[in-house]
Formats: C-alpha cells, sequence, structure tokens
C-alpha cells in the first residue's frame, strides 16, 4: 500500500455498510456522557494508541502543531477539556479528534498539504468535533460497552485499515457494530465545517485554505478502487462540504481591512524534518533535489542531509549538512541537526561545538539537549548530564531514548534502583513487553526505601495499562 491509501478489509466493509445506515439516526443530546467518563475515554485511547503506534517526539514538530492549536482554540468559545496535540508517524492522509480533548495528526497529512493555513483548516475542522463533544454523545448511545470495547470501536472509527495491530482490539461484531455507531454524522460534519470555519477565520487564515485542504484530501489519485484515505472513510460527503464551505466563502461581504496572515517558515520546517527522516527515500531524493534549485534551498540542504544519513551516505550527508549551515550559519535547528549528525557519526569536537550552540539559541529544544547531555555523559561529567536528562523527562516524560540513556548513567554512578527504574521505563514507552517485564520484577528486589516503593507503585499503575493493550 501506499502513502496515503488504506485497504479495506471484507470485515471493515460489513459494518462500513452499517456505519452508513447509522449516520441517519437522530444522536440526542441527553445521551451524552459525562465530562468525566469522556476525560476518562480519551485517557485509555491515547494510552492505547500510543502502545501501538509511533508518536514524534521531536520538539521542532510538537511545538509547532501545539502553537497551531493554541491559535484556533483561542478563537473558541473557554473548554472545559485540557487540549492535547500529537503527530502520528504514518503515511495515510489523516487526522482525527479523540475524546477528551485529544487530536491526532498524520504525518501523512502534513506531507500532503502545502502550508500552514492548509493545516491549520483541518485542525479547526477536527477542534470543532471536540468543542460540541460529537463523539461523547455517540458513545453515549453504546454506554454499557466495556472500557476497551469502547476504546476499540474508537480505533475502528479512526484507524482501521492501516495498522496491523488493530484487529486484535476490535475484532468481532461488537466493537465492529460500536466503530459504525461511534462514526461521525452528516449534521456533525456540517456543524464542525461551520464552526471551524468560524475559528479558522477569527483566527486570522484566508478562508480559501480550508477548502483548499479538503480538495487535497480528495484528489482522485487518492481513491483507486477499493482503497481510500482514512480521512474520507471517517469524515462523509465531503464532495458536498466543499461546495458549502465555498458557497459561504462566496457570500462573505469583502472587508479590505481584514488581515489574513502566517508564516510559512516553521511549517516548512517540519515538512522537511518529516520528509527527511520518514517518508519514501526515492521521491524524497527527487523532491529535495528539485527544491535545492529555488529560494529554500537551505531547507532542501537539510532534507538531503537527513536523508542521506537515513540511508547511510555518510560522506553525502556531511556535505549536505556543511552546506545548509553555510547558508543558515545562525539557524537552531541546523545546528542541532548537524551536531547530532557529528556526534552519531563519531566527531565529537565538532557535535559539542554545534550542540552548545543549539542549545544557547534554544534552550526549549531537548533533542539538542538529549544528544548535549550524552556529550557530558561521554566525558564523564556526569551529574551535568543526569540534570539534563531530569529537564528533558520533565517536558517529555515519556520518551524512551532519554530514560535508557539517564537509566546508563545512573547505573554507572551506582543508583541501582533508579537505572532499572528508567530501564523499565524506556522498554514500557518503546512498548517492548519483555524487556518491560524483565526490568519490573528487577525492582522488586531493588526498592528498599519508601520513596523507591512509591516510585515502583506508580510504575506499576503505568504498566498496568499499557499491558492491557497487549494482551
Amino acid at each position: 500500500m501506499g502513502p496515503g491509501i488504506i485497504q479495506r478489509r471484507p470485515r471493515f466493509r460489513l459494518f462500513l455498510y452499517f456505519f452508513v445506515f447509522l449516520q441517519l439516526l437522530p444522536v440526542h443530546a441527553a445521551a451524552e456522557i459525562s465530562l468525566s467518563e469522556e476525560v476518562e475515554l480519551g485517557r485509555n485511547f491515547n494510552i492505547f494508541l500510543r502502545s501501538s503506534k509511533t508518536i514524534i517526539h521531536d520538539p521542532e514538530v510538537t511545538d509547532y502543531v501545539e502553537y497551531l492549536l493554541q491559535r484556533i482554540l483561542a478563537q473558541a468559545p473557554p473548554q472545559p477539556l485540557r487540549f492535547n496535540i500529537n503527530v502520528i508517524r504514518d503515511d495515510t492522509l489523516n487526522a482525527f479528534a479523540a475524546p477528551g480533548g485529544y487530536i491526532f495528526l498524520h504525518t501523512g497529512l502534513i506531507l500532503n498539504l502545502r502550508n500552514e493555513a492548509e493545516t491549520a483548516g483541518v485542525l479547526a475542522h477536527e477542534l470543532a468535533h471536540v468543542t460540541q463533544r460529537h463523539i461523547a454523545r455517540r458513545i453515549g448511545q453504546a454506554r454499557k460497552i466495556g472500557l476497551l470495547t469502547a476504546v476499540g470501536a474508537l480505533a475502528g472509527v479512526f484507524l482501521a485499515g492501516n495498522n496491523d495491530t488493530l484487529p486484535a482490539i476490535i475484532s468481532g461484531s461488537v466493537a465492529a457494530g460500536h466503530s459504525a455507531m461511534l462514526g461521525y454524522s452528516r449534521i456533525d460534519e456540517n456543524e464542525a465545517d461551520q464552526l471551524g470555519y468560524n475559528y479558522f477565520l477569527a483566527a486570522g487564515y484566508p478562508p480559501e485554505s480550508m477548502v483548499e485542504a479538503f480538495k487535497i484530501i480528495q484528489r482522485p489519485q487518492w481513491i483507486t478502487g477499493t482503497e481510500i484515505p482514512v480521512y474520507l472513510s471517517t469524515h462523509p460527503d465531503m464532495t458536498g462540504r466543499i461546495a458549502d464551505i465555498t458557497a459561504r466563502i462566496q457570500r462573505r461581504p469583502s472587508s479590505p481591512n481584514e488581515k489574513k496572515t502566517y508564516d510559512n517558515e516553521r511549517f516548512l520546517r517540519i515538512q522537511t524534518l518529516i520528509r527527511g527522516r520518514y517518508a519514501n527515500p526515492e521521491t524524497t531524493l527527487q523532491f529535495f533535489m528539485e527544491q535545492r534549485k529555488g529560494v529554500e534551498a537551505a531547507l532542501a540542504c537539510l532534507g538531503l542531509g537527513l536523508l542521506y544519513e537515513r540511508t547511510n551516505r555518510i560522506t553525502d550527508a556531511q556535505q549536505a549538512f556543511e552546506d545548509a549551515l553555510r547558508l543558515r550559519p545562525e539557524e537552531p535547528l541546523f545546528l542541532r541537526e548537524a551536531g547530532r549528525f557529528n556526534y552519531l557519526k563519531g566527531d565529537r569536537n565538532a557535535a559539542l561545538e554545534l550542540l552548545q550552540q543549539a542549545t544557547a539559541k534554544n534552550p526549549s529544544d531537548y533533542l539538542a539537549t538529549f544528544y548535549y547531555a550524552r556529550l557530558l555523559a561521554d566525558a564523564g561529567q556526569k551529574e551535568q548530564a543526569i540534570d539534563c536528562y531530569k529537564q528533558i523527562l520533565r517536558r517529555q516524560p515519556e520518551e524512551s531514548e532519554t530514560h535508557y540513556y539517564y537509566a546508563q548513567i545512573l547505573g554507572k554512578s551506582g543508583r541501582l534502583f533508579q537505572a532499572h527504574l528508567h530501564l523499565a521505563y524506556s522498554a514500557l514507552y518503546e512498548n517492548n513487553a519483555p524487556k518491560t517485564e524483565q526490568n519490573y520484577l528487577r525492582l522488586h528486589s531493588l526498592a528498599k526505601s519508601d520513596t523507591d516503593k512509591e516510585e515502583l507503585l506508580l510504575f506499576e499503575k503505568k504498566y498496568a495499562e499499557r499491558r492491557s493493550f497487549w494482551q
């Protein structure tokens, strides 16, 4: 299957027919679950997703999508939910809002949209689903189902067809039927379009960009035979909705003083990172070689460096990173990526100089801090490295690699309980069941103090939550 494409399985097709029928059923506000129930379901769905999908942890990406979310959310009425947005490493063209304020974008969506405004248009639509509690209302209709079945049903709505781990959790007619019930209705979609459009416009984006985003999602080349983009399978009647939004834009009175602005530079940076690290190597090479001829030559060089590194063309990668720094010598992201590359290829002196500059220019970039901490640890500066790792884990408590290297230096410092605790967390967030269990069992014999035992209990709780989705 190519990027952005899913293939419907026969079982999925059966409950898709049921889903179409249920779209015509009315949804009563009285069926809505309570806010606390929605938050709990959303929290568990988030745990499930993290147990089965890869979440992007790069701060360049996470900080940017958080900025987009907050820019649009500021235009909505005050909300009782705490919102959380993440990017999933997945080629499919998809975005969705889960219960409890959790919003997810796929890397495939980001790569196929052309600018920040189009991305914000999709995000505004998803945010409106949350503010109107569409899924919460439909869950209320299925109130008697258990928590795991509800999570599996949601997975069937948002992810079915593009994840090999899904059949186990959505198998059987019960979860399949509930997946159909939880899908958005045409009324839901129209309401999300209308309110999302209002949020989007108030945030200062050009209204046409929302239409352009939906047109890209609906491009004919995405629909061949039985394969459709995930977004179209979960968001019905795209053609009619595009027409409705277009008509609404045409009815808008013109306002010469109205400013519609956005800076596309950050969007292009995260596109470069995602494409360079994850996209098809052949098409990625062609893209960056063409881009290098234009005004985005510096980003093209950065992307080529990432691509060459990934495909083990180390000499070419070195040259590409040098070219990128020559064009943008003060750019923190470029300094970070060149520093990281030099560290991994063994040139620690060059890495130290570059990463010191990167962390000084952007102290919030915990990925630069992570590689700087590894340099400190290599140089025997254990306490300084430990402080760096603590700083990162305060911002990203589920970052597996940070737990792993933090555990290494704790072990060398003789703090064995803490070392195995962080090895256990590293394995847990890497979804490595055997290693998690191995380190968990070791912790029992190492926990001596009351503090150790309290930390062990906290780990046991997190382990139990994730383990329920592994089984």
